[in-house]
């Protein structure tokens, strides 16, 4: 009776059910009992209400989040579980490798008290009132406790998916709830990149005493390879000059000392690794955010724009017309950009992206920006599909016909080339004369990149294909600029001498034939 007595009182204690009850699989597959490591505990002994987690991989924050869940579930009445996957595959295995599993191996008398009454492939119920529900996302329904996991790769490459949780997962967490989100990073673009700067600078100032986190706030956590205990080598190996200069790096400027140990490790790891070590296995969070310039399709041009100071303000030309450059992309996405040509140099003024909006919200938004920053439009290009007939319109008109009767004029059709790549090489070679106004086209140069080319992970190389992620559509735009633009048209007469010239324009000027080309002001938005 006294055993009995002396369990049930441990069993009100969660951390030591956390450490004691609790069975998992380790990396070999091998049934092992549960105990948190360093990086667990720093978050169980810091954990706020909601918790935003950039972390290096292999660090067990997935597996403890869950276990913290589960354990929540079956010591609470009445509580909702949710756990977001980036895909179904990941879903699944959390559902059953690690919840399933955990439950399924805890002592038969404490699972004959919480029995699952409920028992799918992704969801369990208990007897006790509390559930918990794994998938994609969750749009219906009041979770008292939330984990997104591997949210920055899902808002990468699978950007509709990662707005389905904004805008449905996040909306069911009110103040006082628990909530994780937790990622490796890929790439300095998308939901989570953006929330993890806000929650950096925040945690910055929380510390300094010059703010306070409310329940509403996400708190931001890092968790680097260099704290993990087990990334160390004891063989000594080269270091080369390279990696002897970013090790001098980290001491010099993050106050970051590794022993040998660790440096040998990290040499090996990053020589298999190769460009994706320090997205995997980050020092800093600012690391852990960088791309790698051989993936990056126009990496070297950003760098050269950015070094020569064509990334900067740039004031709207007066009285200089402003040209578009459009990608009608996958899954509904448009992106534009939107460009003057001064004095020979090409001025990318304006970036905008959006998705599930019908043409005609475009041609609203071409007029409003026209209206707000008082220019005039010149010429509008447009990927070759704009000649596609657009199934959901009334008269099946083509995508061309619907944005000229918004207004939308003139518009030029970008022919398709027949290489891709080859698209992509004029782009590179016009990138010297181009110009970013770096707040106007923040999110432009972030798809610019984002635009990358395929790693092949089995092969370890990188294929000369375009990856489809999240950069895709403003890098598309933008090549209809270098595939399509023929130069500068500065009057609405030059413009229309370049469709009828000589006597035929005067005449047709003059006796009121053709005047769709003529130069007014009637065929612009």
């Amino acid at each position: 009776m006294g055993a009995k007595t002396a369990l049930a009182v441990k069993l009100t204690d969660p951390w030591w059910r956390l450490n004691n009850l609790y069975f998992i699989k380790n990396k070999q597959g091998q049934k092992i009992r549960f105990k948190l490591n360093w990086a667990q505990r720093a978050l169980y002994s810091d954990m706020w209400y909601l918790n935003l987690i950039l972390k290096a991989r292999q660090m067990g924050l997935t597996t403890f989040i869950q276990i913290f869940m589960l354990d929540r579930a079956l010591f609470n009445d009445n509580l909702s579980m949710g756990i977001v996957a980036h895909n179904r595959e990941d879903a699944e295995e959390f559902f059953e490798d690690k919840i399933k599993y955990a439950y399924d191996n805890l002592p038969e008398d404490l699972r004959a008290m919480i029995t699952a009454e409920s028992d799918t492939v992704r969801s369990l119920k208990f007897s006790n009132g509390s559930k918990i529900r794994v998938g994609t996302s969750l749009r219906s329904g009041t979770y008292q406790y939330v984990h997104i996991s591997e949210f920055g790769k899902m808002c990468a490459r699978f950007p509709e998916k990662a707005e389905e949780v904004i805008t449905g997962t996040l909306n069911t967490i009110v103040p006082g709830q628990i909530a994780f989100i937790e990622s490796t990073a890929e790439g300095p673009f998308g939901e989570f990149y953006e929330m993890c700067k806000v929650g950096e600078d925040l945690l910055e100032k929380v510390n300094q005493k010059k703010a306070v986190f409310t329940k509403m706030d996400w708190k931001f956590f890092f968790f680097p390879w260099w704290k993990h205990p087990d990334y160390k080598l004891e063989d000594d190996v080269e270091i080369d000059e390279k990696l002897e200069l970013y090790f001098r790096d980290l001491k010099e400027q993050h106050g970051i000392s590794l022993n040998r140990k660790q440096k040998n490790w990290y040499v090996k790891k990053a020589a298999e690794q190769t460009d994706k070590m320090k997205q995997e296995y980050p020092s800093t969070p600012a690391e852990a955010f960088e791309r790698n310039t051989e993936l990056m399709i126009y990496g070297q041009q950003l760098r050269d724009a950015r070094r020569e100071g064509r990334i900067t303000k740039l004031p709207i030309a007066r009285g200089v017309p402003v040209n578009t450059f459009w990608d009608l992309g996958r899954n509904d996405y448009t992106a534009i950009w939107f460009h003057q040509e001064v004095s020979g140099k090409h001025h990318f003024v304006k970036y905008h992206q959006d998705r599930l909006r019908d043409l005609t919200y475009y041609a609203d938004l071409l007029r409003e920006m026209k209206e707000e920053h008082g220019w005039f439009y010149g010429r509008h290009f447009l990927p070759h599909d704009v000649e596609v007939v657009d199934i959901s319109s009334e008269f099946s008109e083509s995508r061309r016909e619907i944005l000229e009767s918004a207004g939308v004029r003139p518009i030029e059709v970008v022919p398709k080339p027949r290489v891709l790549n080859d698209g992509i090489e004029l782009m590179r070679k016009a990138f010297s004369l181009c110009y970013f106004d770096e707040e106007g086209c923040a999110e432009g140069l972030r798809a610019l990149m984002a635009y990358e080319w395929t790693w092949d992970a089995v092969g370890k190389v990188t294929r000369q294909i375009p990856a489809k992620n999240w950069g895709c559509h403003g890098a598309d735009a933008i090549r209809q600029f270098a595939q399509g633009y023929n130069g500068e048209r500065h009057t609405w007469a030059e413009q229309a001498r370049s469709h009828r010239t000589g006597r035929r324009y005067i005449a047709e000027k003059a006796f009121g034939g053709n005047t769709t080309l003529l130069p007014t002001y009637d065929h612009l938005v």
